[in-house]
């Protein structure tokens, strides 16, 4: 492997890069986690949790990725043999479709062209169907990382309202959290499993659910099978700081850290961030000719952005071509789009001179490559940031 000089720019959808502060968190000296300058620690992060989640109740922290998460909202809550109700955004609502289906659980799938959200009246049509109240959850993706689409969760909740439904609510805020803001207690959210490694900061490693009243209970009744996952030893042990079994402390150490870098910004500042620099990504994209997958522009993300490639040219040469040339990492498709399109992350530690820097290195890699475009990408995105910059004047 050849060694390049300076930085490497990874810029998927996440892992994102971490911050030095949230490094040298991590690096501090392991302590007993039973003492009591460990449950400072726990209350800490879990009261952090709570507050980028904004929810009163309960977030369960495990020591696993996002899938983890995934599987204890499952296992918590649902039983073989329930019904759920899926909507086909994109790679990661179908990923959990094959997980849930795994534990005997039948999906009632709103089919999806993976350029679009979730349709709120479309799930109002499925559950108004459901006259006896089969249907034990609705589970849907907030943020879907494979075409770079946002869905309106209050919006998803105010259909199940109107269609007087009492299925929970049980959202993928995977790539969400951190990112964008998330009202877990005013939405009417059930379950919201997210993890470290995105909007957070943090390396892979730690799996977050927030869970209301309404999943507690559901999870005192629900007949499926766990251990490691169960919701009710987690709740006890958390309730004094600790955890049931082994932590990743050191982990909690950069998770608090990454709350306090995050307060400091202020989160709705953090938020505004993002929005900015994804406007500045799409302003790029446009100006190269290229085309955005997801086709609703309310429902841009501000974590990614996924381009389409021209026909005839392949998406995972160009990012071979980008990594090669220009030591830049860019996403790639998943399964339906494999091939078809490059993602471009703009998530948690991202600055407008290291987005400068990104869509740099993508519109020189488009040159390299061959890929036909309008070179005004990058003075687009200048044009952006400059015209949207808060300290100008």
């Amino acid at each position: 492997m050849v060694q390049t000089s300076g930085q490497h720019f990874l810029h998927i959808p996440g892992p994102s890069p971490i911050p030095d502060r949230i490094l040298r968190a991590i690096s501090a000296p392991i302590i007993d986690h039973r003492s009591e300058e460990f449950a400072r620690l726990g209350r800490s992060v879990l009261a952090g949790c709570q507050t980028i989640f904004n929810t009163k109740h309960p977030v369960m922290i495990y020591p696993a990725s996002g899938t983890g998460a995934w599987e204890a909202a499952i296992v918590n809550t649902l039983s073989p043999g329930d019904r759920v109700l899926m909507v086909e955004t994109g790679h990661f609502a179908m990923q959990w479709r094959h997980m849930a289906e795994k534990w005997g659980i039948h999906v009632d799938l709103i089919p999806g062209d993976w350029r679009h959200p979730v349709d709120p009246n479309s799930v109002e049509a499925r559950l108004r169907d459901d006259k006896t109240h089969a249907i034990k959850a609705v589970m849907v993706v907030h943020n879907e990382t494979s075409i770079g689409a946002t869905s309106a969760i209050d919006q998803i909740r105010k259909a199940m309202d109107q269609a007087h439904h009492p299925a929970l609510l049980m959202v993928d805020t995977v790539s969400g959290l951190g990112s964008i803001e998330f009202q877990h207690d005013e939405w009417g959210v059930d379950v919201a499993v997210a993890c470290s490694q995105k909007g957070l900061m943090m390396p892979p490693g730690l799996g977050l659910a927030a869970i209301s009243p309404k999943a507690v209970a559901a999870s005192q009744t629900n007949k499926m099978p766990r251990s490691f996952w169960d919701w009710s030893d987690m709740i006890k042990a958390n309730a004094l700081g600790f955890f049931p079994s082994t932590p990743a402390t050191n982990l909690l150490y950069g998770l608090r850290e990454a709350f306090t870098l995050m307060q400091e910004e202020g989160l709705p500042q953090v938020y505004a961030r993002h929005k900015r620099l994804a406007a500045a990504t799409r302003a790029a994209v446009r100006g190269w000719g290229l085309e955005i997958l997801c086709l609703d522009e309310e429902a841009y993300s501000p974590v990614l952005t996924a381009v389409l490639m021209p026909e005839g040219h392949n998406a995972d040469y160009f990012r071979e071509v980008a990594l090669k040339s220009f030591d830049i990492s860019l996403g790639m498709g998943l399964s339906k789009v494999a091939g078809k399109v490059f993602r471009i992350g703009h998530l948690g530690s991202c600055n407008d001179l290291l987005l400068m820097g990104a869509l740099a290195g993508v519109e020189m890699s488009l040159k390299v490559a061959g890929v036909p475009h309008v070179p005004a990408g990058l003075t687009a995105a200048r044009d952006h940031l400059t015209a949207t910059l808060s300290c100008q004047g």
